[in-house]
């Protein structure tokens, strides 16, 4: 059976999948909140279970992202992580191997040494500077809705990054920012029940930062699935 000819819109589709990438260094420019708000009606297209629609965020633009900044490095410092959903218990197999490869990119681009933890240890605490970004989201699903709030979550999270790349505008998911959720309930007044998924830096990227320039690879299709035929 031949494959059936690409489209005008899935060749779009596959250029803005390319595209889109993990931005860490940002332009200190805002991005207008007309153009976020049209990436966030986009967004809203996102299928949920039983369309609950679960997803809920927070915003930070102008002033606000420089308090939020400053009062997520100063928490960061003094507290542990406590996720409101465990982190991985453990990477093994190829997903070690492909934690490995992405990290070793991101040390390259950055010019860290492998072995020096200090730098790599700046280097993580980038993300609660959010690598400069102009503006910061906190993505949060109600504690009700148990694994399947936080799977639509993730699905509105991917579709907010495409919808922003589609507009020029960069982004990156963070977990690290989701590892501190009883910050994130004090700082922005969110109820107990709203549980928090991840965090989000995005605005326009800074090109000149080497640390934009590399990219992750993907698994090969037939890696990933198995066919059934009778």
């Amino acid at each position: 059976m031949s494959a059936e000819p690409s489209t005008p819109l899935s060749q779009g589709f596959h250029q803005l999948l390319k595209e889109r990438y993990s931005c860490r260094a940002f332009l200190p420019r805002q991005v207008d909140t007309a153009t976020i708000t049209k990436i966030l009606e986009i967004a809203q297209r996102t299928p949920s279970w039983c369309n609950s629609q679960p997803w809920r965020v927070v915003i930070t633009r102008g002033a606000a992202t420089d308090r939020f900044r400053d009062a997520m490095l100063a928490y960061v410092a003094a507290h542990e992580r406590e996720p409101d959903f465990p982190f991985p218990r453990e990477y093994r197999g190829v997903y070690l191997e492909r934690r490995r490869e992405c990290g070793f990119q991101l040390y390259e681009s950055a010019g860290i040494a492998r072995g020096d933890r200090e730098a790599s240890a700046r280097q993580g605490m980038e993300n609660y500077r959010l690598f400069g970004a102009p503006h910061a989201m906190v993505v949060t699903t109600d504690e009700a809705l148990g694994v399947y709030g936080v799977l639509d979550c993730g699905a509105w999270v991917n579709n907010f990054m495409l919808a922003a790349r589609s507009f020029g505008v960069a982004s990156i998911a963070q977990a690290a920012l989701g590892a501190h959720p009883k910050f994130m309930r004090s700082h922005f007044g969110l109820p107990e029940d709203r549980l928090v998924v991840c965090g989000m830096s995005f605005g326009y990227e800074d090109a000149a930062q080497p640390v934009n320039r590399f990219r992750t690879s993907r698994a090969a299709a037939q890696d990933v699935v198995t066919w059934v035929d009778e």
